[in-house]
């Protein structure tokens, strides 16, 4: 998959910029790493974010881990489906199984994000 617009945290979440619009999910590592998903609570429509608050939860069997905004804005969509269909997060975490949609209050964060061959060597070290 051709991940070269989307940018990653060291947190492992993923920004891809559609229609002025900061779509947010996880990696595909971190769904590895976290297993089988068993539920996603998400935040609701119209909520002000920054940078590093906690936008999500994802359950597992495993444990439940919080989900960061990469960038600070307000939160104009959320991905009901998963809600709805936890696995799509696990399936395609790069496409169906993204989690909100920011309207960001300062684009140029996008800049201090990790691109794909910085992410590829960050999740290298980790191993």
């Amino acid at each position: 998959m051709d991940l070269s617009d989307y940018r990653f945290t060291e947190s492992h979440e993923w920004v891809q910029v559609r229609e002025g619009l900061a779509y947010v999910g996880i990696t595909d590592h971190a769904q590895e790493q976290i297993t089988d998903i068993t539920a996603v609570e998400l935040p609701a429509e119209g909520k002000t974010v920054k940078a590093g608050d906690e936008i999500a939860l994802v359950d597992s069997v495993k444990s439940t881990f919080s989900i960061f905004a990469p960038v600070g804005g307000k939160i104009v969509r959320v991905n009901e489906s998963v809600v709805e269909d936890p696995s799509i997060v696990n399936t395609s975490p790069y496409g169906e199984g993204w989690l909100v949609a920011i309207e960001m209050s300062d684009p140029s964060e996008i800049d201090a994000l990790m691109d794909e061959s910085e992410y590829e060597e960050l999740i290298a070290e980790e191993e």
